[in-house]
């Protein structure tokens, strides 16, 4: 299961391609020091967690600030005795429209290691990375993990139930893309309180992982922040949960519902 658990992890928290420009915020939603964890359940079963940590980045690139961004991944438990996982991953973004410069990854999956880095040229419309160069379809491409991010400061105040959000990512060797429809909006509990939820239900391919009638769903808060606090979808045997376990270094308070 390569590019599995961790993988699922940014899947499930990651909003996909169109060829005009995508508005977000004026700023971004989140701030230097926020720490958010997460562990993925598979049934019952915690399989892997994540930590998600934004950084002032010490590196400039083109002479812009950047954040950085981080993401560890591990398996814990049974899985971790069968099939150990210790993933990393780094993403360094624009502070101001939040694109990527540059992105690595360390990954560490029971025998198998792999390092790829990928420089992001959004102008020049190009991704030099470590299996060639590629060529995008716009001039806003990201990487997972700041996918993830800049969907979070995406402006979605005009969406309507049944409205489409998407994205483009570049992993491995190849652009791909995500579409996200939302779905409306509900109370989750979650180990943090009830909180106030935007639902979302990403679009998903059928093939090793997931079934060919697997739904996706995702719930974000409703707030300033944006952050995701549950995702739930079934694979082939079985199914993948999402929880959150702490939020940190928030911008905003949360909406939780009293």
């Amino acid at each position: 299961m390569r590019k599995s658990l961790l993988c699922i992890l940014i899947l499930l928290l990651s909003f996909k391609v169109q060829a005009q420009e995508l508005p977000f915020v004026k700023e971004p939603v989140f701030k230097a020091g926020e720490v958010l964890q997460y562990k993925l359940k598979y049934g019952f079963i915690t399989a892997a967690e994540g930590t998600l940590k934004v950084q002032e980045s010490d590196i400039k690139f083109d002479g812009k600030p950047a954040f950085k961004l981080l993401v560890d991944g591990e398996t814990s438990g049974t899985f971790d005795i069968f099939y150990k996982i210790r993933d990393h991953y780094d993403s360094f973004i624009d502070k101001e429209n939040l694109k990527p410069f540059f992105y690595q990854e360390n990954i560490r999956e029971g025998g198998y290691r792999r390092q790829d880095k990928a420089r992001f040229n959004q102008e020049g419309k190009k991704v030099v990375a470590t299996q060639g160069t590629f060529t995008t379809p716009t001039t806003q491409t990201f990487d997972l993990v700041s996918a993830y991010y800049f969907a979070r400061s995406l402006d979605i105040s005009k969406m309507k139930i049944g409205d489409f959000v998407k994205l483009n990512y570049f992993l491995g060797d190849e652009i791909s893309q995500l579409e996200i429809q939302f779905v409306g909006r509900e109370v989750v509990k979650t180990k943090l309180g009830k909180i106030k939820c935007l639902k979302f239900s990403p679009s998903i391919k059928p093939g090793r992982v997931f079934r060919k009638d697997s739904k996706l769903y995702l719930w974000i808060t409703d707030d300033g922040n944006r952050v995701p606090v549950k995702a739930q979808v079934e694979i082939i045997v079985g199914s993948v949960t999402m929880e959150i376990k702490s939020a940190d270094g928030l911008k905003y308070p949360l909406a939780i519902v009293k």
